[in-house]
């Protein structure tokens, strides 16, 4: 069990699936664990809207006042709209690149100095789509590609100030989420059953499953590691499609 007695992190998004279950693990590890989102988590909740600029501002602002540092960021915070590029909308566009992108990119921006004092973790949560693309997600895609990009260059610029920035891109999770999508099939319950075969560990994951690794990372014992993306995926990337 890793020991985050001392440490305080942010969590965002953590109101159900992946944040919900990495602020969990961070407290019983031991630390104080701040969410931020538009709904209560259940933690030291900050209300915040991430499409919002201001937001990312207020809410380390807010963790400064009341904790005095910052030792470990999690922007797990992410939302997702379908159609192709002639179907996507400015708006559409815009909105996902503010929350899965912008946000973080923010939250860092802001935090650094907290994070820099702590000799910080910063993780971000991509996605197997910022390395392929499932149909009709270009700005979701675009989005997840640039974070994966965004923790590269935070890892190599602040390296030497003793933070570290990696991410982790989860597959199929059984997220809320995910769960609409299954539900809005056809037929759900044959989509259900397919979706585990994509996998070849024969199933889809948890969002305990992605929670163990993010927190690994954000922990001391991973202490060596920056500027990765960790796919956490069941395998699925690894395995060829067939005719």
């Amino acid at each position: 069990m890793m020991d985050l007695a001392g440490k305080t992190a942010l969590v965002t998004g953590a109101s159900s699936g992946m944040g919900a279950a990495t602020a969990r693990l961070l407290a019983k590890a031991g630390a104080r664990v701040f969410t931020a989102q538009r709904s209560a988590a259940g933690f030291e909740d900050i209300t915040a809207d991430l499409a919002d600029p201001d937001a990312p501002a207020r809410i380390i602002s807010h963790i400064a006042d009341t904790a005095g540092q910052l030792d470990i960021l999690i922007n797990n915070a992410g939302m997702m709209r379908e159609g192709n590029v002639e179907e996507t909308s400015p708006a559409d566009w815009h909105a996902q690149i503010a929350v899965n992108l912008t946000a973080p990119f923010l939250l860092i921006r802001h935090a650094m100095p907290m994070l820099r004092a702590a000799k910080g973790a910063i993780v971000n949560v991509g996605s197997i789509e910022g390395l392929g693309n499932n149909p009709r997600h270009p700005a979701y895609g675009a989005s997840k590609a640039g974070l994966h990009g965004l923790t590269r260059a935070v890892a190599v610029d602040h390296g030497p100030d003793g933070v570290r920035c990696n991410a982790v891109a989860p597959g199929w999770i059984d997220t809320p989420l995910n769960e609409d999508f299954i539900d809005s099939m056809p037929d759900p319950a044959t989509f259900r059953a397919q979706i585990g075969g994509i996998h070849p560990l024969r199933r889809t994951g948890t969002p305990d499953d992605v929670a163990q690794l993010i927190c690994w990372l954000a922990s001391p014992a991973a202490g060596f590691v920056t500027g990765q993306v960790w796919t956490i995926d069941g395998g699925r990337m690894a395995q060829l499609s067939l005719p």
